[in-house]
C-alpha cells in the first residue's frame, strides 16, 4: 500500500541507505589518498589525514647552528637562530635532554651542563649561551613542541613524476591500455553484429564458446603464449601484450555487445535493407551509433582491467625499465621507498586519477549498456 499510495516501502529506505553507505565507504578512502598525497610529508607521518586541515601539534627534534656561526657576546659564546627555519609555527613547549623533551615554557632561559643556557620564543626563535667555545659542527640538539599550521605541497607529485620514474611507467600503461580497449572493442562489435543479425552455418556453436570462454582462467593459456610469441618474434613487446588483452577480453566483449544489439528494434535494420544497406552499411551508420551504451560499458570494464594489470604485464613485458607499466613501479617502489608515505600516496593517487576520469565520463552509459540486452528479447 505505501508503494501504491506514493510512499516509500521499508525495503526502498534499506536499499537507498546502503548504496548511501557504500558510496561513502568508496569515497573516504580516495579523499584521504589524495590529501595524504599534497601533504608535508613531516606532517604526514606524525598525524592523520583527517587532522590536516586543523593545527597540528608534534614534538620535533631540531639543530642548532653549527659552532662555526658562533659569536662572541658580553664573554660569552652564542648560537642564534630560529627552529621553524623556512616555515612558521608556535612553540608550546622546549627543552634540551631526550628524557624531558617539553619540560620548559618558551621564554624561560634553563640552564644546562657546563654552564650553558638554552632560551627557546614562542616564534621559534633561540639563543644558546656559552662560557666556553662551542665545538659541534652539527649544533646542538633542541627539543621544542609546536603548533604548526597545515602545509600542503605538489613537490610530492613532481618528485614522483621526474625524479622517481613513475612519468616514463604512465606513459607506458597509457601505451598499453588504450589500444588493448580499442582492438577488442572493435573486433567484438563486428562479431556481435554477426552473432545476432547475420545468418551463417553453426552460429549458436560459435556463440556457446564464446560463453563458454568466459570461464576459462586467464592463468592457464599464459605460458604457452609466452611460448607462441617467442617463437614468432613478438615476445616481451607492445604488440604482443595487446594481443593477449584483446584475447582475453574478447569473450566478455563478444557476449555483452551480442546481447545489446540484438535487443534492437528489428524494423530498423529491415528497413535499411530494404533501402539497398549492405550489412557494412547497417553496422557503420546504425548499429555502431545505437550501440555507444554498450561499448561504453565495455570500455570502461577493459581499460579498468588493463589499467590495474600486473600479471599479465610482468609475464607479457617483463620488468624492463624502459617497458615497466605504473603497477609494476608502484610495486618496487612499495620495497624501496616503503617508509616515505609521501611519495607512495602521490604515486598511488597518479595510479587512480586515470581511471576515475574514464569512470566518470562515462558511467551514465553503464548500467543502461549492461541491462539493455537483458531487458529486451534478442
Amino acid at each position: 500500500m505505501g508503494s501504491i499510495l506514493g510512499k516509500n516501502s521499508p525495503l526502498t529506505w534499506v536499499v537507498h541507505i546502503s548504496v548511501l553507505l557504500l558510496v561513502i565507504l568508496w569515497t573516504i578512502p580516495t579523499v584521504g589518498l589524495l590529501v595524504s598525497s599534497i601533504r608535508d610529508k613531516d606532517q604526514l607521518v606524525a598525524t592523520g589525514w583527517w587532522t590536516s586541515f586543523s593545527t597540528v601539534e608534534r614534538n620535533l627534534i631540531k639543530r642548532s647552528a653549527p659552532a662555526s656561526e658562533q659569536l662572541k657576546e658580553a664573554g660569552n659564546y652564542v648560537l642564534k637562530g630560529n627552529v621553524f627555519a623556512d616555515q612558521s609555527g608556535i612553540v608550546t613547549a622546549f627543552g634540551w635532554r631526550s628524557q624531558q623533551p617539553a619540560a620548559f615554557i618558551p621564554g624561560k632561559t634553563v640552564q644546562m651542563r657546563k654552564g650553558k643556557t638554552l632560551t627557546i620564543e614562542v616564534d621559534g626563535s633561540y639563543l644558546l649561551s656559552s662560557p666556553t667555545a662551542f665545538t659541534s659542527k652539527r649544533g646542538a640538539r633542541l627539543f621544542v613542541t609546536v603548533l604548526e599550521a597545515p602545509i600542503f605541497t605538489l613537490d610530492n607529485y613532481s618528485e614522483v613524476l621526474f625524479a622517481e620514474g613513475l612519468g616514463k611507467s604512465f606513459l607506458n600503461t597509457m601505451t598499453v591500455t588504450i589500444p588493448a580497449t580499442v582492438i577488442p572493442i572493435l573486433i567484438a562489435a563486428f562479431a556481435a553484429y554477426a552473432l545476432a543479425w547475420m545468418e551463417f552455418p553453426g552460429r549458436a556453436i560459435f556463440l556457446a564458446m564464446v560463453v563458454g570462454l568466459l570461464v576459462v582462467p586467464l592463468q592457464m593459456s599464459l605460458i604457452p603464449l609466452l611460448k607462441l610469441y617467442t617463437t614468432i618474434g613478438i615476445g616481451k613487446s607492445y604488440i604482443g601484450i595487446w594481443l593477449a588483452h584483446t584475447g582475453f577480453g574478447l569473450p566478455l566483449a563478444i557476449y555483452l555487445l551480442r546481447n545489446y544489439i540484438a535487443g534492437l528494434p528489428r524494423e530498423i535494420i529491415e528497413s535499411a535493407r530494404v533501402d539497398g544497406a549492405n550489412d557494412f552499411q547497417i553496422f557503420v551508420k546504425i548499429i555502431l551509433p545505437l550501440s555507444f551504451p554498450a561499448l561504453a560499458s565495455f570500455a570502461i570494464f577493459q581499460f579498468l582491467w588493463v589499467w590495474n594489470d600486473l600479471l599479465i604485464a610482468t609475464v607479457f613485458l617483463g620488468n624492463n625499465e624502459e617497458q615497466l607499466v605504473m603497477t609494476g613501479r608502484l610495486r618496487e617502489m612499495l620495497g624501496s621507498r616503503g617508509g616515505n608515505w609521501e611519495i607512495l600516496t602521490a604515486s598511488a593517487f597518479v595510479s587512480i586519477l586515470v581511471p576515475l576520469m574514464v569512470f566518470f565520463s562515462l558511467q551514465k552509459y553503464l548500467v543502461r549498456g549492461l541491462l539493455s540486452g537483458s531487458v529486451k528479447g534478442g
